[in-house]
């Protein structure tokens, strides 16, 4: 190859290097300030929530001491998979699960935080926890759309849509410090989630305390 041609080859990868490298400064830019604008009002939400879920704050309250939304603190912000799957709700109204589902407030089918991680049929005679969690949208339409996966190192715990558009879940992870009580805000049809972190740990917590205290007709073991 002509030495002239080397040279202008090499300056073209540099050019397209130089703006693709632009071009994703650029987005993460745009993602951040997004991010920022969509999360001003964010505490005044969460403290609603707390005032909503009280059980759960009190819960947690016993443990870490009185907190409110400015003791958490934005850990990340990320993209879901968006990928649906044909599959209907399967819990029916014979199910001990299904008074604790979370309808859509525009009719649009149930958000479900707990069947996954709690087997509770009716033909189980002892209910037991999963190692895991999930939070999934059974929409109305008979698709099914997981959001969110946890492994045996944390749970979800409560839930609560905050509009059409919003849906909060509350519960925790076990870090080497302790356990860390988490919230998720998903905005599933922008397939966006931010999580926010306690600043504050407890070393002392059962993993199925809460879940215990909440579904009143499953006994867990």
């Amino acid at each position: 190859m002509d030495k002239s041609i080397k040279i202008l080859f090499l300056i073209c990868l540099i050019g397209i290097a130089f703006a693709c490298e632009s071009t994703s400064e650029k987005n993460e830019t745009e993602v951040m300030v997004d991010s920022s604008d969509l999360l001003d009002d964010f505490p005044t939400k969460l403290d609603l929530v707390f005032a909503q879920k009280s059980e759960w704050y009190e819960h947690w309250a016993q443990k870490l001491g009185r907190f409110e939304a400015d003791d958490f603190e934005l850990m990340l912000s990320d993209t879901l998979e968006g990928f649906e799957m044909p599959e209907k709700n399967p819990i029916l109204p014979s199910d001990p699960l299904f008074p604790y589902q979370f309808p859509h407030p525009g009719g649009n089918g149930v958000m479900d935080i707990y069947s996954y991680k709690i087997e509770a049929q009716d033909e189980l005679d002892s209910p037991f926890l999963n190692p895991d969690s999930e939070v999934v949208w059974y929409k109305a339409d008979g698709m099914k759309e997981r959001l969110l996966f946890m492994g045996p190192s944390g749970a979800f715990e409560e839930g609560l849509w905050l509009s059409e558009e919003e849906f909060i879940v509350l519960g925790f992870f076990q870090e080497v410090e302790g356990f860390r009580p988490l919230v998720w805000l998903i905005r599933p049809n922008e397939n966006l989630v931010y999580q926010f972190r306690m600043k504050k740990v407890t070393s002392d917590y059962k993993i199925e305390s809460y879940l215990n205290k909440k579904i009143k007709k499953v006994e867990l073991i």
